[in-house]
């Protein structure tokens, strides 16, 4: 098959440090081209990748220092369509596969190749509920099935969990003396939930996560004067192998996320080196980890002050194994190329 892969502008394809979605988009496009298809990547001109890249911009966003002002980021997002669509011109593909949300929905009809979108991230949100619903008929693939839940009658051609190349995350089978955070310092991460529960248990945390620009006041304000150095530490956002290091010597993961968390990327990176996770249950979480075996999916502040006690209690050999048999590159490359094979022959039809 020949496949369009349209990534993200804001992070380089794969991210130098954060970077969920970019980070999918690269090991599924690894994985497609290994597997012999003929891939074409639309992204950020510093992205690096086996497939043929299309630039979108000379580098990332987050590398102009104008995309500080959330204005001038949203302008760059919108010229950036623009390109897109250039660059989609006569590009004999049998599939698109769009990775940037709904800006690209409103012109999904005009391509003559089949268009799939995969929903990154939560549909709670009214405008989002407000696109997606005007463009219910495109063809969707969600990260979870609990994602659904919002806008349930999506046309939905299936749902594909996330995937991450396992032999990048090296196992341990013993954690340090610390409990990790990893992600962003904003709210819906829970990075204050998880000071205060820290706090409460008596034990050390080590945060690592990007402070993103929409996110500075909340992390001034309310994070960073709990941060004491100690106890709590935060050593800021991190590359690859720092975060494995960070994950693989944790005794867990300690995420009391706080909203309708789409996938978690960082759970299974956190499982894969052998890491059990502590979090709330919300969004995809009972889905990707399985209470009591590869963690503990919390109802209440109680429960999660019990589950860091219990953490000991949890086979670090069973959480990697949940990643190996579930939430692999090459498992989640499988059930993309299902719905590719399916949206190309309905096309057909």
């Amino acid at each position: 098959m020949k496949i369009i892969q349209i990534s993200p502008f804001e992070e380089s394809v794969p991210p130098k440090k954060y970077g969920g979605t970019e980070l999918v988009v690269y090991n599924l496009t690894q994985e497609l081209v290994r597997k012999g298809h003929e891939v074409h990547l639309i992204a950020s001109g510093d992205s690096r990748s086996d497939a043929k890249l299309l630039p979108v911009f000379p580098k990332s966003l987050r590398r102009y220092p104008s995309t500080q002002d959330m204005r001038a980021r949203d302008a760059l997002k919108y010229m950036g369509i623009g390109k897109v669509l250039e660059l989609l011109k006569n590009t004999g593909a049998d599939i698109i596969h769009n990775h940037i949300g709904w800006r690209l929905l409103p012109f999904a009809a005009f391509f003559g190749a089949p268009c799939v979108t995969t929903l990154h991230g939560p549909l709670d949100p009214d405008y989002q509920k407000l696109v997606y619903g005007a463009y219910a008929s495109s063809n969707y693939v969600s990260i979870s099935n609990s994602q659904r839940v919002p806008l349930k009658k999506l046309n939905y051609a299936g749902t594909v969990y996330n995937g991450i190349d396992i032999k990048k995350f090296k196992y341990s089978d013993k954690g340090g003396d610390y409990f990790a955070f990893l992600g962003r310092m904003s709210p819906e991460k829970g990075p204050v939930q998880a000071i205060k529960l820290a706090k409460k248990a008596g034990i050390k945390l080590v945060m690592a996560a990007k402070v993103d620009a929409v996110d500075n006041s909340y992390f001034t304000k309310e994070v960073k004067p709990l941060i004491d150095g100690k106890q709590i530490s935060f050593i800021g956002e991190v590359g690859h192998n720092d975060k494995v290091k960070l994950l693989r010597n944790a005794r867990a993961l300690l995420a009391p996320i706080q909203w309708r968390e789409p996938f978690g990327l960082f759970f299974i990176e956190a499982m894969a080196c052998g890491t059990p996770v502590i979090t709330n249950k919300l969004g995809s979480a009972p889905e990707i980890i399985k209470n009591g075996e590869t963690g503990f999916v919390a109802d209440n502040e109680a429960q999660l002050l019990s589950a860091v006690r219990g953490i000991s209690n949890i086979s670090r050999a069973d959480c990697r194994k949940r990643v190996e048999r579930f939430f692999t590159s090459e498992k989640m490359t499988e059930g993309y190329e299902e719905i590719y094979r399916k949206l190309i022959l309905k096309k057909k039809i």
